[in-house]
């Protein structure tokens, strides 16, 4: 049984208090912490909290609490961090790690120098569908990843503090391109190295500092790409959607909007349906099992247990600091308009990994280009000489 401080009463953290508290029937969130003290009242009353504070450090420092889950505006996650090295208390923390690298690598070096469990809950690459793709990316069922895309769009962030660039450290780029990063940092693989980023950003909608559009190139050593398009100016819920490219075959993952369930309501007697949902009448597209299909079930249950075993789980700091320095580095080619270097002070994966080899031998003096059967039924072959380079045709018998 994990014994949990919930750092943050808002949205994100009763979020996660139901999948802890629902899920393996043996956690429990005891502590909560809020700069409110209506908030704090409130949530322990709701979630059958032991305590409540208003006192960060008394909060994370309480002897009965095994876990801290940090569940606060991002320019407050550090705070907390130091606070769970300074007290020795395992820590999880909500995306993005930090507001920048900068922050990100110092949190990742106070955990490590602390020796305590460090978990970053990026909670969509645990998603049923996120994990089962994975999986077979991993096994090769559609052969050397080229390309893959990840977008997160909806109307934007519950909380004032999300629109505050300060608190926030940017937009939705900080906000939702971090999901979308890991997403594919996951399928190209998290020890290729991100090399470049292009990223176009703008203020279309929203009267903040921040960038409420963007989408970005990410370059990896491999040669392979990952794009991202993020938005807190789409109109009409939370769309997740993924695709995976690959020499052998093609991903096509829808997670939220269409979701298989669709509902016709005048409104009468309705509210909640689903996260970012912008109406409760009309064609309502609700979601089964929201806190699975989301991720956090699989996501807490792959924490809690690592910790039993001693092992890190699948998602650490040093996952949530390379996502920042990626984000660094769209943030830059935003404003300049070029290819941006991703600068990892930190990199633990493979060095110097060339492009995969694509050229597939059709025979000793020729590649293949492509194989194909027509609607008129003549099986055919393009190839490349060898030699000369020509591309010719080849009607098979």
């Amino acid at each position: 049984m994990q014994r949990i401080a919930m750092l943050g009463s808002g949205f994100i953290g009763r979020f996660y208090a139901d999948s802890i508290q629902g899920l393996r029937s043996q956690d429990k969130v005891i502590s909560v912490y809020s700069r409110s003290e209506k908030n704090a009242k409130k949530f322990a009353d709701d979630y059958g909290c032991k305590y409540w504070t208003t006192n960060l450090e008394e909060a994370v420092a309480n002897p009965e609490v095994d876990i801290v889950c940090i569940s606060l505006p991002n320019n407050l996650h550090e705070t907390a961090v130091d606070l769970c090295c300074k007290y020795r208390k395992a820590v999880i923390t909500t995306k993005p790690l930090g507001r920048n690298a900068v922050e990100a690598k110092r949190m990742l070096e106070a955990v490590e120098k602390a020796g305590i469990f460090n978990g970053y809950l990026e909670d969509l690459v645990y998603t049923p569908k996120s994990l089962k793709a994975i999986e077979s990316v991993k096994n090769g069922a559609i052969g050397r990843v080229l390309w893959t895309k990840s977008r997160e769009t909806h109307p934007g962030p519950h909380s004032d503090w999300f629109w505050d660039i300060e608190q926030a450290g940017g937009g939705c780029i900080l906000d939702l391109g971090c999901h979308c990063v890991e997403l594919n940092r996951s399928y190209i693989g998290k020890d290729i190295k991100p090399v470049e980023a292009m990223c176009w950003a703008d203020t279309q909608v929203k009267p903040i500092d921040a960038e409420d559009h963007a989408i970005a190139l990410i370059k990896y050593e491999n040669g392979a790409i990952g794009q991202f398009e993020v938005s807190w100016t789409f109109r009409g819920g939370l769309d997740l959607r993924d695709e995976v490219m690959g020499s052998e075959g093609t991903i096509w993952i829808n997670s939220f909007l269409r979701t298989g369930f669709e509902m016709f309501t005048s409104g009468k007697g309705g509210n909640y349906v689903a996260e970012k949902a912008e109406s409760n009448s009309g064609w309502l597209f609700p979601v089964g099992d929201e806190l699975n299909e989301l991720g956090y079930n699989h996501m807490f249950f792959d924490m809690f247990s690592s910790i039993e075993k001693g092992i890190p789980p699948k998602e650490t700091f040093y996952d949530g600091y390379v996502v920042n320095s990626i984000l660094d580095a769209c943030y830059r080619s935003a404003k300049s308009k070029l290819w941006e270097p991703v600068n990892l002070e930190v990199w633990r994966g493979r060095e110097g990994v060339s492009k995969d080899s694509h050229l597939v031998e059709y025979d000793a003096d020729n590649y293949l280009v492509k194989e194909e059967v027509t609607h008129y039924g003549a099986k055919k072959v393009i190839l490349k000489s060898k030699a000369t380079g020509k591309i010719v045709e080849r009607v098979l018998d």
